[in-house]
């Protein structure tokens, strides 16, 4: 039996993607899905912390869309420099140090420790366990994944980064090391 809160529909997060959906295009429903699936992780980190709520959303909506927006397979800071001026022009009111901390450090090998390291590392955990399928658990149950995941199914979202890698990279292994240099924080 899983025990992992799953909410199927964030208004925030639906509102969020719809500006985007002209550079996402057809990828969209699976990157939808990865980020559900990432912000029902993090929030089951954090037990729900209704504070938190708005940041999470915020952040895993962005956390991975300068891969469209700019085309790039180093797209930490593309994705980072767009929530923070989509956070500002819109008035969202969200800590800036703390968003772009939880988009700039999600996919560090090792535990984040430093300011806002509750969110940051709650949402670097869920995003490895979705990254790997939930290969990595991050402390969660098999079940609380396998119930996460019959919610908001992958549509291809792992094949799609393998696509971009190879689109952006001229080839899957080029453009899987150009995004491992790029992304990967230690």
């Amino acid at each position: 039996m899983s025990s992992i809160l799953i909410k199927t529909y964030r208004p925030h997060v639906e509102a969020l993607l719809a500006r985007y959906q002209p550079q996402i295009g057809a990828d969209l429903p699976g990157y939808r899905n990865h980020v559900y699936r990432a912000i029902s992780y993090a929030m089951h980190f954090l037990a729900q912390a209704p504070d938190a709520e708005r940041l999470v959303e915020t952040a895993f909506a962005y956390h991975d869309i300068g891969l469209w927006s700019d085309g790039a397979l180093a797209y930490l800071e593309p994705s980072e420099a767009l929530a923070l001026a989509d956070n500002q022009r819109h008035g969202w009111g969200l800590d800036p140090a703390v968003l772009a901390g939880a988009i700039h450090w999600h996919h560090k090998v090792t535990p984040y420790r430093g300011p806002h390291q509750e969110v940051i590392e709650a949402c670097r955990k869920a995003d490895w366990i979705d990254a790997s399928q939930g290969l990595l658990r991050k402390g969660l149950a098999r079940s609380d994944i396998r119930a996460v995941e019959a919610a908001f199914p992958n549509l291809g979202f792992h094949a799609t980064l393998l696509r971009l890698a190879r689109d952006y990279g001229g080839s899957t292994l080029k453009g899987g090391i150009a995004v491992s240099r790029g992304i990967v924080k230690w």
